[in-house]
C-alpha cells in the first residue's frame, strides 16, 4: 500500500488582472462623476452670477476661501507635522521602554508611518474648513476703514473695534488651538518612545523632549497672554449687567486687572523659555501656580468686591459717566442721535372745528387695510386660480394729478399649485412662467359697497401708473415664482408662454415670448445638462420646447437674488413693488451690522423686528450698530439686480465697497420717480423703537432708575404680537406740511400683569425721500419724538380696543353687523396726532364667515380722549366725534355707503367670474325693510342708553323691548 506525501501549503493566487482593471475602471469613473457633479454646480452657479454682471462676487468668495483653506490647511497641519517629527526623531535610541509601552509600540509601528501624515493632515482639514468661514472677518480687517470716531476709554479709532479686533480675536483663537494640539501630540510621541517616562514617583524627560514641549507651552502662554491683553478692549462691547460697555468695575478692576494677569502669563511664558535652556522645571510651574491663584484674585475676587462694597452702594455716583459713554454711542449707532423732541399737552376733549389745520392729515388718512383686504383683492383682480397676490398687501405711493396718494399695492403672481391636473412639467416650465401686472387701490377711499378704489388693475392692465408711457407689466421675478422656469424662442416662432387668459376676437388666451435677458442660456446642450443636473430633471434633456435661445430663470425671489449678489447685507423683511418709470421693480432696503461697536448696547435683532406681520429669520441676531446703507431694486421682467449707496460715510459700507469693488452704484445714479417711492425702511425703525424704550432719556440718572422706560403695546387688534409701524401722510407738530411718513406709540414698560395702557409717547420718521434724481429730500430720516405730559392720561391702543369691544352702543351695532353668517374683522388702529391730541381710527369690515369671503368695509370707529364715534364713514364718523363738524376732510366725504352691501349668506357669485351661475335657492333680504329695521334698531339702542343714564327704568324697559322686537323681525328676514 503506498501513500502519497501530505500536500504543502498552498501557494495564494495571483490577483486577477482582469478583476483589479475593473475594480480600478470603477473607482475612477466614480471620482469623474463625482467631481464631474462639483463641477456642474460651480458652473451653473458662475454662469447665474455672470448673466447678471456680479461675477466678480463669485469669484472673489471663490478665491478668499480658497486662500483662508489653504492657509488654515497650512497653519496647522506644518506645526503639528513638525511637532510629530520632531518628537519621533529625537527620541532616546536606547531608552528602556516598559512593557506595556513595548506592546503600545508594536500596535502603533505598523500605522506609524500613515499617522504621521494622516493626524496633520485630518487637523489641517478641519482648520482649512474653519479658516475658510472666517474669511470675510479677515478680508474685512484687510479693507477695513478709520471712522474718524475714537473710543472714551483707550481712545482708539472704532474701526478698531469693527474691523481688527475680529480679526486678531480669531488668530488669537486659531493659534491658541494649533498650539495646544501641537503640545498634546507632542506628549503623546514623547511617552509612546520613551522621551517621558512616569515610574516610581518619578517623572522623567530627556532633554530634546524637554525643549520641545517648553517651547511649546511657553508659546501657547504667550498667545494666553496676547488675548488677555485683547479682552482689555473686548470690556467695551460686552453686554453687562445694566448696559454695554465697560462699567466703573471694568474700567477700575476687571480692565487693570487684566493687564496684569496678560503680563504675568508673558513672565510665565519666558520662563518655560528658560526652561528649555537650563532644564529646571521648578519656576515655570510655581509661576504657572502663581499665575492662577492671581487670576482668580485678581480677576474674580477684586471685582466682585468693588461691586459690592462700593458700587451697589452708590451706583448712581459711580456708574453714571459710564452711562453717559452708553448713552451717547448706542444712539449714534442706532441713527438715534439726531432725534427731535417734542413735550406734547395733548388734549382729551373734542370741540367743534378742532381738525380744519389737520384737514390735509384726515384727507390722506389709510381706510383700506393691506392686512385684512386681501381677500377681496383676490376676488376682484384675481380671474384665475393659479393667481394668486401677496397676503398681506403692501402700501406705497404715487403721484396722480399733481397730487401723493397714498395705495395698497400688490402684483399678481401665479400659483401653480391651483393648476390641478394641469401640472406637469411641461406646464409648470414652459407656459405658466410669469404673474401678470400691478394692482393698486387708493388707501383713503371705498367705493359705495365697502370695496377698494382701484388706481391699476385688470388684465390686460390699465389705470392711472400706466397712462402715457411704455409700461411692462409682465411679472418674471417675485416672492412667489415657480422653482425655474424656460423661456424665449427665436423671433418667427410661436409663442407658448401663457401671457393672460383673455385674448383679442374671442380669443381665450394671450400669449407671449420672453425677450429680456433673464437668466443663463440653456440653448446649447452643454448648458442643457448642467441644468438637468443642477435641477435633477430629465425632461429638460429631451423636450423639444427648448431652442437655441432658450434662458433658464430660477432665484427669482427679489430677496434671494440681493442676497446672493451682496452677501453682506442683512435685507429687511418687507420688499414691495412699484411702478418705476415704466417697469414694475422690487425695492428691498439693506443693512450693514455689527455687533463690535464699543458702548453701543446690543439688541436681538429678530426680537426687535418681529411683530404681528412680520417673523423674520436673520443671519446675525445680536447685534449693536446698524445702517440702512443700501437700496437694492429687481426688475420684476427681466431679473437684473441694482444696488445704490444709499448711506455712502458708513464704514462698514465703504470696507464692503474695497472687498466687492464694482458691485455699488451711487446714489446719484437713482432716478427721480424711483426716489419717489423709496422709503424709510420697516425693520430698521423698529429697531430703534426698540432702542428708543430706554434710549429716549438724556442723563443717566434716569436711565440707571428706569423711572421712565417705555414699550411698544401689543397689537390690540391680535393681541399676542407687537404693534407694528405703519406709513401715513400726516404732519407731525413741528412740520410745515404733512409727508410720507411711518410711527409707532409707546406705553410704559412694566413686568408681570402691572401694564398699564396710556400712551408715553410717539414716535414718526420721514419716509419721503424726494423725487430729484440722486438726491435725498432734506427732511428724510428725521425722528421726531412727542412725550406725552404725564400730567394727562391719553389712552393708549389697548385702552381705546378695549374701549370700542366694551361701548354698548358699538357693540350692539357690531352684533348686528356679525348676524347670521356674516363675521366682522376690525382693521389696523392707527393713531394720528391732530386737533391737539391723539386721534385713533379704526376701519370695520364684515365678510362672509364661510364659503366666499370678500372682506368689506361697513363702518369706521374714531376715538379722541374718551370720546367714540361709530359710523359708516370716515367724514361721518369724525364729525359725530367732534360736535357735528371736525373741520376735516376725509378721502370718503363724498361716498355714500349702499345700505345691503353686506353681502347675503347664501350667495354664491365668485366676483373674479361675473358669469358664474348664482344659487336660485339662496335666501334674499328685503332691501328697503332690511334698511329700515337697521335705522329703527338703532334709534332704539340710543333710546334705551339715554334712559338708563337718566334713570328712567320704566323707559329703558319700553326702548329694550323694542329692540327685542326689532331683532327678533332681522331674523325672520334671514331665515326667509
Amino acid at each position: 500500500m503506498t501513500s502519497t506525501p501530505n500536500a504543502g501549503p498552498a501557494t495564494p493566487s495571483a490577483p486577477n488582472p482582469v478583476r483589479r482593471t475593473i475594480a480600478i475602471t470603477v473607482g475612477v469613473l466614480a471620482v469623474l462623476v463625482m467631481a464631474f457633479f462639483a463641477f456642474a454646480s460651480l458652473y451653473a452657479d458662475w454662469q447665474w452670477y455672470r448673466q447678471l454682471g456680479f461675477d466678480g462676487v463669485l469669484m472673489t468668495q471663490w478665491i478668499a476661501r480658497v486662500v483662508m483653506f489653504a492657509v488654515g490647511f497650512v497653519a496647522m497641519a506644518a506645526p503639528v507635522f513638525a511637532a510629530i517629527q520632531l518628537a519621533y526623531r529625537l527620541r532616546p535610541v536606547y531608552a528602556r521602554l516598559s512593557s506595556q509601552l513595548d506592546h503600545y509600540q508594536e500596535v502603533v509601528e505598523p500605522l506609524r508611518r500613515l499617522a504621521m501624515w494622516g493626524i496633520p493632515v485630518f487637523f489641517g482639514f478641519f482648520a482649512g474648513f474653519a479658516a475658510s468661514a472666517q474669511w470675510e472677518t479677515v478680508w474685512l480687517w484687510f479693507n477695513g476703514v478709520e471712522t474718524g470716531m475714537t473710543d472714551p476709554e483707550f481712545g482708539m479709532d472704532t474701526g478698531f473695534y469693527l474691523f481688527q479686533m475680529p480679526f486678531y480675536s480669531a488668530v488669537l483663537g486659531f493659534a491658541s488651538a494649533v498650539l495646544l494640539i501641537s503640545l498634546l501630540v507632542t506628549a503623546v510621541v514623547a511617552y509612546l518612545y520613551g522621551s517621558v517616562r512616569v515610574g516610581q514617583r518619578e517623572l522623567r524627560i530627556s532633554k530634546a523632549a524637554r525643549i520641545q514641549l517648553a517651547i511649546l507651552a511657553g508659546l501657547y502662554l504667550a498667545v494666553q497672554a496676547a488675548s488677555l491683553w485683547l479682552d482689555r478692549y473686548k470690556t467695551l462691547t460686552t453686554q453687562g449687567e445694566r448696559f454695554t460697555g465697560a462699567s466703573y468695575v471694568d474700567v477700575n478692576a476687571v480692565i487693570p486687572g487684566l493687564g496684569i494677569v496678560a503680563i504675568a502669563a508673558a513672565i510665565v511664558a519666558v520662563l518655560f523659555f528658560v526652561t528649555a535652556v537650563i532644564g529646571r522645571w521648578r519656576f515655570p510651574l510655581i509661576g504657572t501656580g502663581l499665575l492662577i491663584v492671581s487670576s482668580l484674585v485678581v480677576g474674580v475676587a477684586y471685582p466682585w468686591a468693588v461691586t459690592q462694597f462700593q458700587v451697589a452702594p452708590n451706583l448712581e455716583t459711580y456708574e453714571a459717566p459710564y452711562v453717559e459713554r452708553n448713552l451717547e454711542a448706542t444712539k449714534f449707532a442706532y441713527g438715534i442721535e439726531g432725534l427731535e423732541k417734542t413735550d406734547y399737552e395733548a388734549v382729551t376733549t373734542a370741540e367743534q372745528g378742532q381738525l380744519r389745520a389737520d384737514a390735509e392729515t384726515t384727507a390722506s388718512l389709510r381706510i383700506m387695510d393691506p392686512a385684512v383686504i386681501g381677500p377681496t383683492v383676490r376676488q376682484l383682480e384675481q380671474y384665475r386660480s393659479y393667481y394668486r397676490f401677496t397676503d398681506p398687501l403692501d402700501v406705497d405711493r404715487y403721484e396722480i394729478d399733481g397730487e401723493m396718494q397714498d395705495a395698497v399695492v400688490s402684483v399678481r403672481e401665479l400659483n401653480l399649485d391651483q393648476l390641478g391636473t394641469a401640472q406637469g412639467w411641461y406646464n409648470n416650465t414652459l407656459v405658466y412662467t410669469h404673474g401678470y401686472g400691478m394692482v393698486a387701490a387708493k388707501g383713503n377711499e371705498r367705493t359705495e359697497d365697502g370695496n377698494p378704489v382701484f388706481l391699476e388693475r385688470g388684465m390686460p392692465t390699465s389705470g392711472e401708473l400706466t397712462i402715457g408711457e411704455e409700461y411692462e407689466p409682465r411679472i418674471y421675478f417675485g416672492e412667489s415664482s415657480p422653482l425655474y422656469s424656460i423661456v424665449g424662442a427665436p423671433e418667427e416662432s410661436d409663442p407658448i408662454e401663457l401671457d393672460y387668459p383673455r385674448g383679442e376676437d374671442g380669443a381665450a388666451q394671450t400669449r407671449t415670448t420672453f425677450t429680456g435677458d433673464g437668466g443663463p442660456s440653456v440653448g446649447d446642450p452643454f448648458n442643457r445638462l448642467i441644468y438637468a443636473l443642477k435641477f435633477q430633471s430629465t425632461d429638460m434633456l429631451f423636450s423639444d420646447g427648448i431652442n437655441e435661445e432658450s434662458q433658464i430663470l430660477y432665484d427669482r425671489d427679489p430677496s434671494v437674488r440681493v442676497k446672493k449678489v451682496a452677501p453682506y447685507l442683512e435685507l429687511d423683511s418687507d420688499p414691495y413693488p412699484s411702478v418705476v418709470d415704466g417697469r414694475v421693480v422690487w425695492i428691498i432696503d439693506g443693512y450693514t451690522l455689527s455687533n463690535n461697536y464699543p458702548y453701543s448696547s446690543i439688541v436681538s435683532l429678530r426680537e426687535a423686528i418681529s411683530d404681528t406681520n412680520t417673523s423674520p429669520r436673520v443671519a446675525l441676531d445680536d447685534v449693536n450698530y446698524m445702517r440702512n446703507s443700501v437700496k437694492a431694486t429687481v426688475d420684476a421682467y427681466d431679473g437684473s439686480v441694482t444696488l445704490y449707496a444709499w448711506d455712502e460715510e458708513d464704514p462698514m459700507l465703504q470696507a464692503w465697497q474695497k472687498v466687492y469693488p464694482t458691485s455699488l452704484k451711487s446714489i446719484d445714479e437713482m432716478s427721480g420717480d424711483l426716489m419717489s417711492h423709496v422709503r424709510y425702511p420697516t425693520d430698521l425703525f423698529k429697531v430703534q423703537r426698540a432702542m428708543l424704550g430706554t434710549y429716549h432719556v438724556d442723563d443717566a440718572q434716569s436711565f440707571i432708575r428706569r423711572d421712565n422706560a417705555w414699550r411698544t403695546p401689543q397689537d390690540p387688534v391680535a393681541g399676542t404680537n407687537l404693534q407694528p409701524p405703519y406709513y401715513l401722510t400726516m404732519q407731525m407738530p413741528g412740520q410745515d406740511e404733512p409727508s410720507y411718513s411711518m410711527f409707532t406709540s409707546f406705553i410704559p414698560a412694566s413686568v408681570g400683569d402691572g401694564e398699564r395702557n396710556v400712551l408715553m409717547g410717539y414716535l414718526a420718521v420721514d419716509s419721503n425721500a424726494g423725487n430729484e434724481d440722486g438726491v435725498k429730500a432734506d427732511g428724510y430720516g428725521t425722528l421726531r419724538m412727542l412725550e406725552i405730559s404725564a400730567e394727562v392720561s391719553v389712552p393708549g391702543p389697548g385702552q381705546v380696543q378695549n374701549t370700542f369691544n366694551s361701548n354698548e352702543t358699538i357693540s350692539q351695532q357690531l352684533n348686528l353687523l356679525n348676524r347670521g353668517q356674516s363675521e366682522v374683522l376690525p382693521g389696523n388702529l392707527l393713531t394720528l396726532p391732530v386737533g391737539g391730541g391723539l386721534l385713533y381710527v379704526q376701519p370695520v369690515f364684515v365678510q362672509a364667515s364661510s364659503g366666499t369671503q370678500l372682506p368689506t368695509l361697513r363702518k369706521i370707529l374714531v376715538a379722541f380722549g374718551e370720546e367714540v364715534a361709530f359710523e359708516d364713514t370716515l367724514q361721518e364718523a369724525l364729525d359725530s366725534l367732534f360736535g357735528g363738524d371736525s373741520g376735516a376732510t376725509t378721502g370718503d366725504q363724498d361716498t355714500a355707503p349702499t345700505p345691503d352691501a353686506t353681502p347675503s349668506p347664501g350667495a354664491t357669485e365668485d366676483p373674479a367670474d361675473p358669469e358664474a351661475p348664482v344659487d336660485p335657492d339662496a335666501p334674499t333680504v328685503p332691501v328697503d325693510e332690511l334698511d329700515r329695521l337697521l335705522q329703527e334698531a338703532q334709534t332704539a339702542m340710543m333710546e334705551r342708553n339715554d334712559a338708563m343714564a337718566a334713570g328712567d327704568w320704566a323707559a329703558y324697559g319700553e326702548a329694550d323691548e323694542k329692540l327685542t322686537n326689532i331683532i327678533e323681525r332681522l331674523l325672520e328676514l334671514e331665515g326667509e
